[in-house]
């Protein structure tokens, strides 16, 4: 299957060299320069194997009011940002909207590319593994998780979807439930480094975990301070 990446980025000769690059690459690639072109192809155009690079700095709306358009006609549409601002409040703004990462200028193009492979790779795996009529689900207490489909059903039949992310750490967590997970070695295993913006990465997908299990009333993760976390079931 040719993945299809859509590129939002104003910067002629980058996007240029982003996309021919990623052609190449075997990719199947689609380049807007402005927010509203990207939105109108989007919105015509879902498609299951759609990747999303979102420049933040756009000329006529800035990536992070497009992105949140874009999750608005679907919630589960993988995206990340691309863009100089590697400050705190900015980062932390983008993987609050729904990113899976965030990849600041100047990079490599050999990094984007492992980036972009990486986030194709578990997408197409969780596509495949969705065969047969019936949901398979991980009970969590009072809780069900549907790890192929990236949701959970809570007590009240709510269903929640996960983004890949949530969906990453939550297993990572129930693979060590009702134990001490240290921090950095979340952070080796989901993001690769341990520097201190995916540190604060790591604790943004964990407030999103703590605000979906206070439907339950039996399950929580707790902040071991100065170490990391536990997933507690009682």
């Amino acid at each position: 299957m040719i993945y299809d990446i859509v590129i939002i980025e104003d910067e002629i000769d980058l996007g240029n060299v982003v996309s021919e690059y990623l052609k190449l690459r075997g990719f199947s690639v689609q380049w807007f320069k402005t927010a509203n072109e990207a939105l109108t192809y989007y919105a015509a155009n879902q498609l299951t194997n759609k990747l999303i690079i979102i420049d933040v700095q756009l000329p006529d709306l800035n990536g992070f009011d497009l992105a949140t358009e874009i999750m608005k006609i679907n919630k589960n549409q993988p995206f990340f940002f691309l863009t100089a601002h590697n400050e705190k409040d900015n980062r932390l703004r983008g993987l609050k909207i729904g990113a899976i990462d965030y990849i600041a200028k100047p990079f490599e193009i050999e990094e984007l590319v492992l980036r972009i492979g990486n986030i194709i790779d578990k997408l197409s795996n969780n596509s495949s593994d969705r065969s047969g009529d019936q949901p398979e689900f991980i009970g969590i207490a009072d809780i069900k998780y549907n790890k192929k489909q990236l949701y959970v059903l809570l007590p009240d039949n709510n269903e929640v979807s996960l983004t890949l992310r949530e969906s990453e750490l939550l297993d990572y967590l129930l693979g060590n439930l009702n134990q001490l997970v240290k921090k950095k070695d979340i952070l080796l295993a989901l993001w690769g480094n341990d520097d201190y913006f995916n540190g604060k990465s790591l604790e943004v997908f964990i407030s999103r975990l703590r605000r979906l299990f206070r439907a339950s009333k039996e399950i929580s993760i707790e902040n071991v301070y100065g170490l990391g976390y536990m997933l507690k079931v009682k």
